[in-house]
């Protein structure tokens, strides 16, 4: 996989941010966001985090040029925010994706890439390469949009902010309305985006989804930066440490508690790991396509 380029100028820089919404007659309301400061570096995959009303999503239409901020700077892809050429190369999904219900897929894809002015066989030969990406069902490509469910919506959606092969991809709560096997779709395609050497950023109350994939995280509260790190970093314990090895006797395991309090540690578990429920789930499915028939009672015991 392709690593973040840290040392290559970011392609979003926002230094300061402050917005203040107001009332009718001009009168400070609400503060969105507060002198926030952070970058994306290229082909990083960059979350946004917060709990709702943090400031994420004015954030978001901050950097897209859709709002202007009360005082701070911005800069996306070299340009101010407010420069609209800069969106030519910016791919955008809206939590919720506003798209034509009585167009089709190719339809859809169609019509936004005259919006690019792609000519017309660039055009057909992207939307459907761009469908095969997004997984989206062959037998849904000629069914108007307003037929599609939440998960199939979402992934036309992502097709049609791909469109123009973009630099920087924009996500705003990519998995909502995804079933399990969707979710690992998006994530992989995530990281696909990421192996192109594309930039990502994401805002997500999916906090597992962000672990998956990101590689640095902000989050927010109040409008304000509270947290800024590495992913990996932030989550490692600093006051405990993980030994892991293949299952041991009852008889290894009190010697080696023996000699781990020997050297002063004071032990807090020792058992064997266990999978999260989305690992179980996905292997339960691929077992069960790549073996009709079988299946798992509670306990765990395979029978036929």
């Amino acid at each position: 996989m392709r690593q973040p380029d840290q040392s290559s100028e970011s392609v979003i820089e926002v230094r300061n941010l402050t917005k203040v919404y107001r009332d009718f007659w001009g009168r400070p309301k609400v503060r969105a966001l507060n002198a926030l400061s952070f970058d994306v570096k290229p082909g990083e995959v960059f979350g946004l985090l917060g709990p709702n009303g943090s400031g994420k999503t004015t954030t978001l239409k901050l950097l897209l040029g859709l709002l202007f901020p009360t005082d701070g700077e911005i800069k996306v892809l070299g340009k101010p925010a407010a420069d609209v050429t800069k969106n030519e190369r910016i791919g955008y999904l809206p939590e919720e994706s506003y798209l034509y219900r009585f167009l089709n897929a190719h339809e859809t894809l169609d019509f936004y890439g005259r919006l690019f002015k792609m000519p017309s066989s660039v055009r057909k030969e992207r939307a459907q390469k761009l469908l095969d990406l997004v997984k989206l069902d062959p037998r849904a490509h000629r069914r108007q949009l307003k037929e599609y469910s939440k998960g199939m919506t979402r992934r036309i959606g992502l097709a049609q902010a791909l469109i123009n092969d973009p630099d920087l991809v924009v996500l705003d709560e990519p998995t909502s309305g995804l079933d399990p096997l969707g979710n690992r779709d998006m994530k992989d395609l995530i990281l696909e985006l990421k192996n192109q050497g594309k930039t990502v950023l994401m805002c997500s109350h999916l906090l597992a989804d962000v672990q998956d994939v990101c590689d640095r995280i902000a989050i927010l509260y109040g409008g304000e930066l509270k947290v800024m790190g590495r992913v990996d970093q932030l989550l490692k314990a600093q006051d405990e440490t993980q030994i892991r090895t293949s299952k041991l006797s009852d008889t290894a395991i009190k010697d080696v508690e023996a000699v781990l309090k020997k050297h002063g540690a004071n032990v807090l578990k020792i058992d064997q790991p266990t999978a999260n429920l989305e690992d179980l789930f996905l292997k339960t499915v691929e077992e069960s396509r790549d073996r009709p028939g079988h299946r798992l009672i509670q306990e765990g015991t395979p029978v036929s």
